[in-house]
């Protein structure tokens, strides 16, 4: 199970999640398939691990398994049958604040039909709506450039630029009317 290390202060104010997009961590940094969050929400520390577990269970502990959710924030509860007053509850569990965007497990090292395979298994542990990207993906959809893409653009030009070459010197050029005064 991951549990946080000891922080000065153990109790903090109530987060709100705003209805904004994750800038951060939006991206696929480590592997090449990923669970992206579509909504917000909260991940406890028992989804995370059973998320975990489903990945590697599915994929034979055969490939690397990152973990980009980290469960920062404490949530406190008061026991059942207390009375109201007497101050703020006791630590009960610790959840990660999830955004929209927000890339939560990233899988690397086995081909699309199998990532995927696990990855639609390991969705329905989450809380929130998610869906699963690979690396191509969102570097398309945040308009990242990647090296070879970089270095067959100018190919891909070039054989276009041949291809309509001939195409263009066998129609016949249209005679235009003379212009009229």
């Amino acid at each position: 199970m991951i549990n946080p290390s000891p922080r000065k202060f153990k109790k903090v104010n109530k987060k709100l999640i705003r209805k904004t997009y994750e800038n951060k961590s939006n991206k696929l940094k480590f592997g090449t398939h990923g669970i992206q969050a579509l909504a917000k929400g909260f991940l406890t520390v028992q989804q995370i691990e059973a998320v975990r577990r489903t990945i590697t269970g599915k994929l034979k502990r055969k490939v690397k398994v990152w973990i980009r959710a980290y469960p920062d924030f404490p949530r406190t509860a008061k026991p059942k049958e207390v009375r109201m007053g007497r101050g703020k509850g006791a630590v009960d569990h610790w959840v990660c604040c999830i955004k929209p965007g927000r890339i939560l497990f990233e899988i690397g090292g086995v081909d699309k039909a199998t990532a995927d395979a696990a990855l639609r298994l390991a969705k329905y542990k989450l809380p929130v709506r998610t869906k699963i990207v690979s690396k191509e993906e969102v570097d398309a959809a945040l308009g990242v450039v990647t090296k070879a893409a970089h270095t067959k653009a100018p190919k891909a030009v070039k054989e276009e630029a041949k291809a309509e070459a001939p195409k263009a010197a066998a129609k016949p050029a249209a005679a235009k009317p003379a212009p009229k005064k």
